[in-house]
């Protein structure tokens, strides 16, 4: 869901670089590995009455948008330093936000499904860049509390008593707050404590373990719990249930990330740069992904299988690259990194 330069998967967070400075390729190559995951769980759903492609959802939706959540909380750390920040609300979150809205009902009436748009509920994927909005506007409040990851997950719990509305992204703003958080929290020296051999070799085996659990337990299971929007009695679940499910849930998508984060190459790889672009990718692949499906070649007979989940993969990270190259942002620049300057009273001192 996702990124701009330096960002997560959504819109631009990077700080600037000083001059001579190069660029930290660690958490690009992160971004990049997440934006495959988005881009190949968003193509999974025709398949998911396949054992093969449902257990392989499960596994990536348990961790792939709580960590991309990390790396945006991350990179906001410093959002509210400069008063220039707050220009990057509208250019990188809100104006991105209304041509997406646009484009996608666009989208939706050529493929037949009629004109339909609606700015307060958000089209499918675009829900990220609006809870990013949310997110960052709350930073204030947990730089000034307390303890802020305590009562993250103590309102992420309590919103599971509650249906909360789609509408600006409300309930996923509530369901996934303790991985903002997290990221505000953490320092670069935490990355680094994951850059050791043992736990390089832990991750790997809590990764395929994980894997393992998902292959046992993806038939018997609702999917509804990892989407961190719902509450217990929409999951048809009793409170206590709910919480302890919300809690795993956490547990698990945070070992997760930690395994990834810990595998993930730290050296310059070939997809560095491409992980700096993956704001287009994730904006972008929903339209592909849409045709793919009203179209059946997501369906085909021979995709209900592992063969077929593999060809799923195997072509969505090929989009991934395409919609992260060079060429595609500036193409797409103006549309999804507007220059506002005009829109702006000048600074003075």
């Amino acid at each position: 869901m996702i990124d701009a330069p330096q960002a997560v998967a959504p819109p631009r967070t990077e700080r600037p670089q000083p001059a001579g400075r190069q660029r930290e390729p660690y958490l690009d190559n992160v971004k990049f590995v997440l934006i495959c995951l988005v881009v190949a769980g968003h193509s999974l759903v025709p398949t998911l009455a396949a054992g093969s492609s449902r257990a392989a959802y499960l596994f990536v939706y348990v961790f792939h948008m709580p960590l991309f959540v990390i790396l945006s909380g991350y990179l906001s750390r410093r959002f509210w330093d400069s008063g220039a920040r707050t220009s990057k609300l509208v250019d990188t979150l809100l104006v991105p936000y209304v041509i997406v809205e646009a484009g996608y009902a666009a989208v939706r009436s050529a493929l037949g499904d009629g004109w339909s748009l609606s700015i307060m509920d958000p089209a499918w994927l675009n829900w990220y860049l609006m809870a990013l909005l949310l997110w960052r506007l709350s930073i204030p409040v947990w730089k000034r509390v307390r303890h802020p990851l305590p009562i993250a997950v103590a309102v992420y719990v309590l919103a599971g008593f509650c249906e909360l509305p789609g509408d600006f992204s409300l309930d996923r703003f509530f369901g996934l707050m303790p991985f903002f958080v997290i990221g505000l929290l953490l320092a670069p020296g935490h990355f680094e404590l994951l850059n050791r051999a043992w736990i390089k070799i832990a991750s790997a085996c809590a990764l395929l373990g994980a894997a393992a659990v998902a292959i046992v337990v993806a038939p018997r299971v609702d999917l509804g719990p990892v989407y961190y929007r719902h509450d217990f009695e929409h999951l048809d679940m009793t409170w206590w249930t709910g919480i302890a499910v919300r809690l795993g849930l956490l547990v698990a998508a945070l070992v997760m990330s930690a395994a990834v984060l810990a595998l993930v190459p730290r050296r310059e790889t070939w997809f560095s740069g491409l992980g700096t672009r993956t704001l287009y990718c994730y904006l972008l692949h929903g339209v592909p992904v849409l045709v793919a499906k009203e179209m059946g070649w997501l369906s085909q007979p021979w995709m209900f299988s592992p063969w077929g989940v593999l060809a799923i993969a195997g072509g969505c990270f090929a989009l991934s690259v395409v919609l992260c190259l060079p060429q595609t942002r500036a193409l797409f620049r103006g549309l999804f990194e507007p220059r506002l300057s005009w829109l702006y009273r000048s600074s003075s001192r």
